[in-house]
């Protein structure tokens, strides 16, 4: 049984077994799995643009057809060279193709399958557990060590350093595709060039917008006076790894928000007009509870809420160890504020 795990797959991708050359990479992280495939094939071919030396085939196709794998396979480049073959895995299987391939002798050519989820007795996934000249290496999500790793490597390549602070706050938004993720970095990277360290402000201004959306419920319930949804929400968040201090920050620029709206409507801007208008635009599904939060909400109680939440901003940083408690309870206490209304 060839299937990698841990430093094997490492290993294996650093220094691909030409005994091996049928790969077939699968998993839910679908970034992961383009990733791995990617270098597999830049490694395989001296050049990928060339049509004689890099064929990519459909899963589903071969399967009416299974023995085209092998054609492929064992396929001479025209120019002589090695050559590589990559195919998208569907729904249909095509698993006689590569059982059959297995038992030739493949010179000068790799064959890489990416595919998603795989049961254990999915017919594709084991014959190439199952044959000797293949492998198959499952892509999962990230840990948390792996993250940091990726974060590394990045920050290395383009000579920058990271707040702590940062470092934990962008934790919390990575995760889940491996290409999404190395996206994010990339594109924080780029924005920070020059600066020498990355700050939690980068972090924010950059990342955080992708991630906001699971943010709002826990924010907009806090200031419609709804400690049920944050209660709920906040839960939620601290399962899926969200750093708190990103929670706070988020309370803080809607807070924000709120206190240039009411003064805005102490002045004579109708509410609809605040609501409709300004950017980024309000998603309609918050509507109720910003409208809500603007009928609790004084002008001069926004101005105290302001205040409230940069010492829990500050309090976080200070006590990382007690971040998801001093944020819950700021929330939960905005939240009963919001009841009192005026």
């Amino acid at each position: 049984m060839v299937a990698l795990r841990g430093k094997e797959i490492d290993a294996f991708l650093a220094r691909p077994d030409a005994g091996r050359p049928i790969i077939l990479l699968y998993g839910p992280d679908a970034g992961l799995v383009r990733e791995r495939a990617d270098a597999l094939i830049a490694s395989a071919v001296d050049d990928p643009n060339d049509p004689f030396s890099f064929v990519k085939l459909d899963g589903d196709e071969l399967s009416a057809e299974p023995s085209r794998l092998v054609d492929e396979a064992m396929t001479v480049p025209l120019f002589g060279g090695r050559r590589a073959i990559r195919v998208r895995a569907g729904s249909r299987s095509f698993a006689s193709g590569i059982d059959t391939l297995a038992e030739m002798s493949v010179k000068d050519c790799r064959i890489v399958i990416e595919a998603g989820e795989l049961r254990p007795e999915s017919p594709l996934r084991k014959v190439c557990e199952r044959a000797k000249t293949a492998v198959a290496i499952g892509c999962y999500p990230d840990t948390e060590r792996d993250l940091a790793k990726l974060m590394d490597d990045e920050l290395r390549i383009a000579n920058l350093r990271i707040a702590q602070d940062a470092r934990a706050a962008l934790m919390s938004f990575l995760g889940g595709d491996r290409q999404a993720s190395r996206n994010e970095l990339r594109k924080l990277t780029l924005y920070a060039h020059g600066k020498g360290e990355i700050t939690l402000e980068d972090v924010m201004a950059v990342v955080a917008d992708a991630s906001e959306l699971k943010l709002d419920p826990i924010v907009d319930g806090a200031f419609a006076g709804r400690p049920d949804i944050v209660e709920t929400e906040f839960a939620k968040a601290m399962i899926a790894g969200t750093y708190p201090g990103v929670i706070i920050s988020a309370a803080q620029r809607q807070a924000a928000w709120l206190h240039k709206s009411a003064l805005a409507i102490a002045d004579g801007t109708p509410a609809s007009a605040v609501l409709d208008g300004g950017f980024p635009r309000l998603h309609f599904s918050r509507k109720p509870m910003v409208e809500t939060a603007l009928r609790n909400f004084s002008v001069a109680r926004l101005a105290a809420i302001i205040e409230q939440l940069a010492t829990a901003a500050l309090d976080t940083r200070k006590q990382s160890t007690l971040a998801a408690a001093i944020a819950q309870r700021t929330l939960m206490a905005i939240a009963a504020n919001a009841k009192r209304r005026g």
